[in-house]
């Protein structure tokens, strides 16, 4: 596997993701932001902020399947929260662990969040991009 999560001393433990990650492999994978659209471009979850984090995770998921990864292989997620406040963050959460739940894993590379004022559509409520390393 050529990605290793690492949580060093002297950093905050985080539950939701890893402070570092380490990257041996040989190519890498960049995975455009997903939003919560089904297969035929209709959005999941419209204005169910954690319906659409776990669609946007499945979505991931998907793009990583299409290239040989898995969650096991990404290196960097960044997670984009319309109209964020910290008080979004439990539908955050949910959205993730119904995710891991559906696939089995706990994605918990190093994470930025981010708050922006509107994506692609104004259904939209977040999009999730991924950096990953295969051999």
């Amino acid at each position: 596997m050529p990605i290793t999560l690492v949580n060093p001393d002297g950093l905050p433990q985080i539950d939701a993701y890893r402070q570092v990650s380490v990257a041996t492999g040989s190519k890498l994978v960049f995975v455009a932001g997903q939003v919560a659209w089904d297969v035929g471009g209709v959005t999941v979850g419209e204005g169910d902020l954690a319906a659409q984090v776990e669609q946007c995770y499945l979505n991931v998921s998907t793009a990583l399947a299409g290239v040989g990864a898995t969650f096991d292989d990404v290196a960097k997620l960044t997670v984009y929260v319309v109209d964020w406040t910290p008080d979004k963050m439990p539908l955050l959460l949910e959205g993730i662990a119904r995710a891991a739940a559906k696939l089995g894993t706990v994605p918990a590379p190093p994470a930025s969040l981010l708050g922006v004022a509107t994506l692609d559509v104004p259904e939209h409520l977040v999009e999730v991009e991924a950096t990953a390393v295969i051999d």
